[in-house]
């Protein structure tokens, strides 16, 4: 369950890559579901002001780290969450 609405798939919605929750109803943890390794993270990347050559939590209201897949945020908003494992 992802807002109002029942997936029984991955999905897309917000984002470049399908995804899927890994709570029945989504509780902000999920995974991605490509066959292939996730996205890269590009460091350094460019957030508002700062440049970042590792995930950060700024920004993040869940509190855990993220990074961009691109060298500058601020223009394409494409991010992933990052491993707590490193990967």
């Amino acid at each position: 369950m992802y807002g109002d609405s029942m997936y029984y798939n991955c999905i897309s919605l917000h984002s470049d890559y399908d995804w899927c929750s890994l709570d029945k109803k989504f509780q902000g943890r999920w995974r991605y579901c490509t066959g292939k390794d996730p996205p890269k993270c590009a460091f350094p990347f460019l957030y508002r002001k700062k440049l970042f050559y590792e995930c950060t939590k700024n920004g993040y209201v869940l509190n855990r780290s993220w990074c961009s897949l691109t060298k500058n945020y601020n223009q394409d908003g494409k991010w992933k969450q990052c491993s707590p494992f490193g990967l």
